[in-house]
């Protein structure tokens, strides 16, 4: 088992990556609490404020996806879109987030919330200095672990003004790439979905049935665990080798909205591999002329 681990490993870990590793992405539970009291840890629970006042981890500051994604537009808008620089910086400084800070990201239910903040902390340049926690708040508790009810008084951050790195892209890249050496696009919905025999949206405005033509299915699920933690090295490996992505390649993923999708990028970051999210995601090709497939 130790050698294939090592093979798959290498197979998807460039040296031109090599510091996007998984310990350098997601840190234990038993490392944040040795850490609490660095002067420059910011720690941010990923969910609703009823969730965060029940207990949380000490020193955690409450954050939720509408605070860092774009607020809603027009009468049919698409939801989870990236903000504008500045509107984040400004969100993030009054987190006490600053040009020093480690950042900590966990959720409190599901894990692609949090992977959703990470992802766009990432685009804003914090990558280097943002991780997730292994487990969120769940793996906490069950190890009786202390958690607070009060909200930390924050002094807010000082962050240098940044542009978001090139990792968005529209249905018109999706389509131009679908069949492009080097780029691999991936659903990360559930099974069901990717085969057509549910469709997502509304009753009102339903997606589409089926998944982007050319699309390879690693559902996010398939990448993390019920105790909402990382699988295993060599299950990633093995979920990203089965869907014909190689050393080197690009993964260019989506989901229903844009949030699921992140959570199989995150598992993708550890393996080295370069990431793109079709931010609009399927929400957005059910309203185009994309092609889809089936194989329900």
């Amino acid at each position: 088992m130790r050698v294939l681990l090592a093979l798959l490993v290498l197979a998807f870990a460039p040296p031109a990556f090599a510091d996007a590793t998984r310990d350098r992405l997601v840190v234990s539970t038993d490392w944040l609490a040795k850490h609490l009291g660095d002067a420059d840890l910011v720690i941010l629970q990923v969910g609703d404020k009823a969730a965060y006042d029940a207990g949380h981890i000490p020193g955690a500051r409450l954050v939720n996806l509408a605070d860092i994604s774009a607020p809603p537009v027009g009468p049919d808008p698409l939801f989870l879109e990236m903000p504008e620089p500045e509107a984040l910086r400004a969100r993030l400084m009054a987190l006490g987030v600053g040009d020093r800070s480690k950042i900590v990201v966990y959720p409190s239910r599901d894990i692609q919330s949090a992977t959703r903040v990470v992802f766009t902390l990432d685009a804003a340049g914090l990558g280097g200095r943002t991780t997730l926690l292994d487990g969120g708040l769940g793996v906490w508790k069950a190890e009786g672990r202390a958690t607070s009810t009060e909200a930390p008084a924050v002094t807010p951050g000082k962050l240098a003004a940044f542009r978001f790195k090139p990792l968005v892209v529209d249905a018109a890249f999706v389509k131009a790439h679908a069949a492009t050496p080097g780029y691999v696009v991936v659903d990360a919905r559930a099974p069901e979905f990717y085969s057509g025999a549910k469709s997502g949206g509304s009753a009102a405005k339903p997606h589409k049935a089926g998944h982007i033509a050319g699309a390879k299915s690693v559902p996010f699920a398939a990448v993390t665990t019920a105790d909402l933690k990382l699988a295993p090295a060599d299950e990633i490996a093995a979920k990203f080798k089965a869907a014909g992505v190689k050393r080197g390649d690009t993964v260019v993923a989506y989901c229903h909205v844009g949030q699921q999708a992140s959570a199989t990028l995150f598992a993708a970051r550890t393996l080295g591999l370069n990431v793109l999210l079709y931010d609009g995601s399927f929400e957005d090709w059910s309203r185009r002329d994309g092609a889809v497939e089936t194989t329900k």
